[in-house]
């Protein structure tokens, strides 16, 4: 079930890798998920709470907005707190760079359309270099230079990757390797140009986003189709999805993103149709109610609920669990895609919530077996 056939590899883009805190991106490491709080950083408290949503939904490093001393004063209780690495957001004011890698930041994130002189920018990687920063330039088409809006007329992919390399030849100048690129714009078209224009420039890691997306249902569409056919080229090192909504909803976005491509594999896969008149049970709300009941899994495994016998056997025998709707409120229930069981109406959900977390547990057990000394 988990055989990876030929043609659904993607041959991502060569890149050499560097560490943000103990996450390596980039030279062919997993794509890592981000996403960033929308507390007031200088509330630690709240801020590490909406961390800790984001840790278990499976984020890789988190990025923190630092605007002000406040904020920056806040980080070192922040980064102490959380089990991934943190990322500081520093706009306009490039000190806030510095105290926040005096405070442990394991990145800093610098638009240079904002951030100021050259000179800023090499207080910021002299700041980097002495505590081990690795740095993101973070160009955006809403905040490109003046000197390239007046020679371009408009943003466009040739003004955001003259931008990037402008910044990058910054960091080369001052021998520092530890960076990562963004070239982000909200128009998604514009987006993929630049990035995939930049991607034939630099060997260094990409982030990839579509900035301003949207809300969670057309911003998941926008950046889908962005992050999305970028990834399918094989460009991208790590991943934000921009949504207005809460941060672990982004989490779980990205991971939807990079699983439909087969980059990552975590928690239940799920294979539903969008039921019809033949539908033996309610679809929909036993999916939905499904995918809120298995957020707690992260062990790789596939789901496949169908309300029917047209394609719910075909999809079954392809699923790790899978059920298919029956008459008289009776369900056949498959096992590694063989026909095992009946269901009944009144306690299917509760019953696949048990088979799911029943191979969860097996699955993490035999793992955990496999390095057991003489396995």
């Amino acid at each position: 079930m988990s055989q990876i056939r030929p043609w659904r590899t993607i041959e991502r883009r060569p890149s050499r890798q560097i560490m943000v805190g103990d996450v390596p991106v980039g030279g062919g490491a997993p794509i890592s998920v981000q996403t960033m709080t929308n507390t007031p950083t200088a509330d630690a408290g709240a801020t590490i709470d909406q961390i800790r949503r984001c840790e278990e939904a499976g984020v890789d490093i988190i990025r923190v907005s630092c605007p002000d001393t406040d904020s920056t004063a806040a980080m070192r209780e922040i980064v102490r707190a959380a089990s991934v690495p943190i990322v500081a957001d520093i706009h306009f004011h490039y000190k806030r760079a510095l105290e926040a890698a005096d405070a442990g930041a394991a990145c800093l994130r610098i638009n240079p359309g904002n951030i100021g002189s050259d000179e800023r920018v090499k207080e910021v990687i002299r700041a980097a270099k002495a505590n081990g920063c690795a740095i993101r330039i973070g160009v955006n088409a809403g905040s490109l230079e003046k000197h390239l809006l007046e020679k371009y007329g408009e943003p466009c992919p040739e003004a955001l990757v003259e931008s990037a390399m402008d910044h990058v030849r910054i960091l080369q100048d001052h021998d520092f390797d530890q960076y990562k690129v963004a070239v982000k714009a909200s128009d998604l078209m514009l987006a993929v140009a630049a990035y995939t224009d930049l991607a034939d420039q630099l060997d260094c890691p990409l982030h990839l986003g579509i900035t301003e997306a949207g809300g969670l249902i057309g911003g998941t569409v926008k950046s889908a189709l962005g992050i999305g056919s970028l990834l399918w080229a094989g460009i991208g090192d790590t991943i934000r999805v921009s949504l207005s909504a809460e941060p672990e909803d982004e989490v779980r976005v990205g991971y939807e993103i990079l699983k439909s491509l087969g980059l990552r594999a975590r928690g239940v896969r799920v294979v539903s149709c969008p039921s019809c008149a033949r539908q033996g049970f309610d679809v929909i709300r036993t999916v939905q109610t499904l995918e809120e009941r298995l957020q707690h899994i992260k062990t790789p495994m596939s789901l496949s609920v169908l309300g029917c016998v047209v394609n719910g056997p075909g999809e079954a025998r392809e699923t790790d669990i899978g059920v298919t709707g029956g008459g008289n409120g009776s369900h056949m229930v498959y096992l590694s895609g063989v026909k095992d069981h009946h269901i009944q109406d009144e306690n299917m959900v509760d019953h696949i919530v048990r088979l799911v977390e029943e191979k969860a547990a097996k699955i993490e057990a035999g793992e955990a077996e496999a390095f057991l000394p003489g396995h």
